[in-house]
């Protein structure tokens, strides 16, 4: 391979990594489902510790998403929450990670023009979580419960797969935690069992680029932020 042709290649796996971003509002553009295979079978590609694959996924389209995301939405409106599997953030959080944290929400209430103390808009926006923001298709992703931590680190693995193949078709994502706090329903609803430990959802379609929470950009740290360059132990 040439160097030129390195280069467009390198170029290309950047971009799909640069251009990802949690997408809030989608097109109601429906994804075929080759296309959803294609993405889940190359995400698979994933490395996991002695080739475990530990992912499994469910796909929700058409009207199982509708029905389902609607039961939750209904739920979480009502504060019937419930308790998570796992917990996903610390119990208290410090900085830098709670700034970091409260400035991403002040950034989406901005740009949907919610000020601070519109406590009824917040939790409204929140809900749209459960409807998927209205994309096409939902994808709800289990684990079996026996498993490790290694299990776990490998699955994030596989859900970036997922997250930039779907770029590279031209598509969009928004991975979603707060599912979590539901598992109950969702198993009642998907027919899995208490073996099978929701580990998060995730919204696949359109981006409505004309959608205002659409339109900002997350910060991230430097490199020189989060990295040590050594070339001798101390």
């Amino acid at each position: 391979m040439s160097a030129a042709d390195m280069k467009q290649r390198q170029g290309i796996v950047d971009e799909a990594i640069r251009s990802r971003r949690s997408i809030r509002a989608f097109l109601p553009r429906p994804v075929p489902r080759a296309e959803i295979e294609a993405i889940l079978e190359i995400a698979a590609r994933a490395p996991s510790g002695t080739n475990m694959q530990p992912w499994k996924a469910i796909v929700l389209t058409g009207k199982a998403l509708a029905d389902f995301g609607a039961a939750i939405k209904t739920a979480a409106l009502a504060g019937d929450g419930g308790e998570a599997q796992y917990r996903y953030y610390p119990p208290q959080f410090r900085e830098p990670y709670l700034s970091r944290r409260r400035k991403v929400g002040w950034d989406l209430y901005s740009s949907l023009g919610i000020a601070r103390g519109e406590t009824e808009k917040m939790v409204r926006q929140t809900a749209r979580n459960f409807i998927f923001f209205d994309a096409p298709v939902g994808l709800v992703f289990t684990i079996d419960a026996d498993l490790e931590l290694g299990s776990w680190l490998d699955y994030g693995m596989f859900l970036e797969n997922i997250m930039i193949a779907a770029r590279g078709r031209g598509l969009d994502t928004c991975a979603q935690a707060a599912f979590v706090h539901y598992h109950k329903p969702i198993r009642q609803m998907l027919g899995l069992t208490e073996q099978d430990h929701i580990v998060c959802a995730m919204a696949l379609g359109y981006a409505d680029t004309e959608a205002p929470e659409n339109n900002f950009a997350t910060e991230r740290e430097p490199v020189a932020g989060f990295t040590r360059f050594m070339d001798e132990l101390p």
